[in-house]
């Protein structure tokens, strides 16, 4: 995500937030003011008939009560109280669908549906009553029902007020109404006592029961949150005389009853009751009814507060957004502008500048300082930014010139140390070159000198090694084109298991001079690797032969299987120049960082990949320009089996020298001469199995270097083609015959005989070899 959109959304976050907070602010607040207005139009229309109703029915109930105790009730009395109930039950019906609304309806409709329900069994009980059939309890409960159905009806008006102040205000409210209920019902039960003033022990238990919850009710639920006015009035009836009355009976009902056989006697004091209740029971509805009225205005001024609490947050909340909006904007592009121009420097910096920088660090060049940014210490967050970029790439670029300085240090410190030590090993070839001049006649040890002979010279690859790694130049003695059948014998005498490797030339072709040495380090190095990561009895086949691209060398072994993520990984060492970094990390696998480095150094390509074998398959691709312009004449290219096989004697010797003629006598065999070692510290890239003790080669005196002695004749040339049938074969021009060669038959007698005495030293020593495991 770019930084343009990031601190567009961090401004369209936030705005819409806000918004949407407004949005719900307001709709919730709306909303709540319109429940207000709703539950306020609901109480003044339904308030009054409810109470109305329910004062009726409690006045029915105590006519009732009375009536069955005995007490003397005209029939016109009952029937203008009955008339009076009825009047109030049809106003209900006619209110009660319009009160069925409310956030839970389902509560609602529940109380509105129980009072239907039991308004109309009124009639049954009516007629009951009046034959008193049944007992006075099941009529006194279905009154109690009735109420209790209109008090739920009243407690929901404002049960599901969102305003908490309201909700705590409607609470001694509906308590000052289940609180006259209760002393309701203890004055229908003392008139239910009669005349007689007794009582069941169930109507005496529910007396003592309304006459706690009254108590408690008042005591819990409405004085505490009456207002100090209204504390007053309270005060003011419990501190009457007729309050006073309502205790003493209460208490006297409590302490002085007496339990007959009929039931409960009340003490005398319940007289009283009579005289005192329509005196506090109509102060304490003056009360609740107060309360009511006060309720009811508080709700009409929070709705309006509610209504203005919305347009203020609606026109406060549009300026703010449209304030943030225009701030947002202006910051954004003053943002956006800065940050452009300091992408822009760090871009140049980071693409022109400091690759420029390191690339010259690297060559050895100076640097000026005025190139690179300047810390200009500003204050602001930008500029900060700015100055810790500076102070990054000079971080870098000096970190960069130390390293460049360690490297080159390094580099002429490793290329001393190898040459010193590689003119030891040269010493080292020299003095057993003379060991074995002086002692060649004793087989045995000139055996010993031989395997001596190619440790050192692995030795000397290894030095030779370190010093292509440090950057160093190996000098390469040759100054004359060397056939690729030699340049493979020579890279295979560099390998300890030489025996095992197989070699085929398939074309002619002869390589440059100047990159011999390279090609045949590169060849040895992949050799190596083969001969130590396949089976010890197994063979390593080398061919080369000539592609479009120039001349293409592939190294074949049989060894372990090997993943296609180990390939990936080899073929990236060899394709890339590595790191000191990466060279310390993998100290004791650089072999292939050697070859690499080669490759690139020849512009030659080396591909590793899986054999048919199930082994690893080295393909290397060296260009055209390495090659010899001209090709060699066919004399001197005529012995190349002479020169490889005593060069590197092995199996594949023995059949040629089978029909040799016996020599007249054989001059100790000297060794080349060595380049110049190319140290490197190559290690093989897989562990390397057991290996058998090998016996390296000794080569024998030659003449110009380029596999034939000097002044003796040519060994026979293979004719091309000669292995295929007479149709398959391509018409040519007559070969002329050959004439006789400037050697004389005594020269090419002691060629023939050096050839044999080489070929049977090996033999004997490959005996001895066996008989010894």
């Amino acid at each position: 995500m770019r930084l343009r959109t990031m601190l567009i959304w961090l401004a369209v976050v936030p705005t819409v937030a806000m918004g949407a907070q407004v949005a719900v602010t307001a709709e919730r607040l709306l909303t709540q003011a319109d429940h207000l207005r709703e539950d306020l139009a609901a109480s003044k229309r339904i308030g009054e008939p409810l109470f109305r109703l329910m004062t009726e029915l409690q006045a029915e109930r105590k006519m009732t009560a009375a009536r069955w105790a005995g007490a003397a009730v005209r029939d016109g009395d009952l029937r203008d109280r009955r008339a009076a109930t009825d009047k109030a039950v049809a106003e209900f019906r006619r209110l009660s669908p319009e009160s069925d609304r409310a956030p839970e309806p389902g509560q609602t409709a529940e109380h509105v549906q129980e009072v239907k329900d039991r308004l109309e069994q009124l009639g049954a009980f009516r007629s009951r009553a009046d034959a008193r059939s049944g007992v006075a309890a099941q009529t006194m409960a279905y009154y109690d029902g009735v109420i209790d159905g209109i008090t739920g009806l009243y407690q929901g008006a404002f049960a599901h007020a969102e305003d908490a102040g309201l909700l705590q205000e409607s609470r001694p409210v509906i308590a000052m109404l289940s609180a006259s209920e209760m002393l309701a019902r203890q004055d229908t039960i003392l008139t239910l006592a009669g005349p007689s003033r007794e009582l069941t022990p169930t109507a005496f238990g529910e007396f003592l029961s309304d006459a706690g919850a009254h108590r408690h009710l008042y005591d819990s639920w409405v004085v505490p949150y009456l207002p100090p006015a209204e504390q007053q009035t309270y005060e003011r009836i419990t501190t009457s005389d007729a309050w006073k009355t309502k205790l003493r009976v209460e208490t006297a009902v409590i302490a002085q009853h007496k339990i007959t056989d009929s039931g409960m006697k009340l003490p005398a004091e319940v007289n009283d009751w009579s005289a005192a209740y329509p005196v506090f029971s109509g102060q304490l509805t003056e009360l609740g009814n107060q309360r009511s009225r006060d309720l009811l205005a508080h709700a009409d001024e929070k709705a309006a507060e509610l209504e203005g609490e919305v347009y203020w947050l609606i026109g406060g909340s549009a300026g703010a957004l449209l304030l943030v909006v225009a701030v947002v904007v202006v910051t954004t592009r003053s943002v956006l502008r800065r940050l452009r121009r300091l992408h822009e420097r760090t871009v140049a910096i980071a693409e022109v500048t400091l690759p420029d920088v390191v690339a010259r660090l690297h060559r050895g060049q100076a640097v000026d300082d005025a190139a690179l940014p300047l810390v200009r210490g500003d204050q602001d967050e930008v500029g900060q930014i700015n100055d810790a970029f500076a102070r990054v790439v000079a971080v870098s670029v000096d970190g960069h010139r130390q390293l460049a300085a360690e490297r080159h240090g390094f580099g002429m410190f490793a290329s001393g140390i190898a040459s010193r030590t590689g003119n030891l090993v040269s010493r080292q070839l020299s003095l057993t070159e003379d060991i074995q001049d002086a002692f060649g006649h004793d087989e045995a040890l000139l055996a010993e000198l031989m395997r001596s002979d190619q440790l050192t010279v692995g030795m000397r690859r290894q030095v030779e090694n370190l010093l292509i790694l440090s950057g160093g130049e190996v000098p390469d003695p040759h100054t004359e084109p060397m056939r690729v059948a030699d340049l493979l014998r020579e890279a295979a005498a560099e390998v300890e298991d030489f025996r095992r490797i197989e070699r085929h030339a398939l074309d002619e072709a002869s390589v440059e001079p100047s990159v011999i040495s390279q090609i045949s380090h590169l060849l040895a190095e992949l050799l190596d690797n083969a001969t130590r990561f396949s089976p010890p009895r197994s063979k390593v086949v080398i061919r080369a032969e000539l592609v479009a691209d120039g001349l293409s060398v592939e190294i074949e072994d049989r060894g372990p299987r090997v993943g296609e993520s180990g390939y990936e990984e080899m073929n990236r060492r060899l394709h890339s120049a590595p790191p000191y970094s990466e060279l310390a990390e993998n100290a004791h696998r650089l072999g292939l960082f050697v070859v690499g480095h080669l490759a690139e150094q020849l512009g030659a390509k080396v591909t590793l990949r899986r054999s048919v074998y199930g082994g690893t398959s080295a393909v290397v691709v060296l260009p055209s320009d390495l090659l010899a312009r001209t090709a060699a004449p066919a004399a001197s290219a005529t012995p190349a089996a002479t020169p490889e096989a005593t060069r590197t004697p092995g199996p594949a010797a023995a059949p040629e020298s089978a029909s040799a003629p016996v020599p007249a006598r054989a001059p100790a065999p000297v060794r080349a001469p060595v380049p110049e070692p190319v140290p490197h510290q190559a290690a093989p890239e897989r562990p390397a199995p057991a290996l058998a003790q090998r016996t390296p080669a000794l080569r024998p005196v030659t003449g110009d270097g380029g596999g034939r002695p000097a002044g003796r004749p040519a060994l026979p040339e293979r004719v091309p083609q000669t292995h295929m049938t007479s149709q398959l074969r391509a018409p040519r021009a007559p070969e002329p015959e050959p004439g006789p060669g400037p050697d004389t038959p005594e020269e090419v007698a002691d060629a023939w005989a050096d050839y044999e005495e080489g070929t049977q030293k090996v033999e004997a020593e490959l005996r001895q070899e066996q008989d010894q495991r």
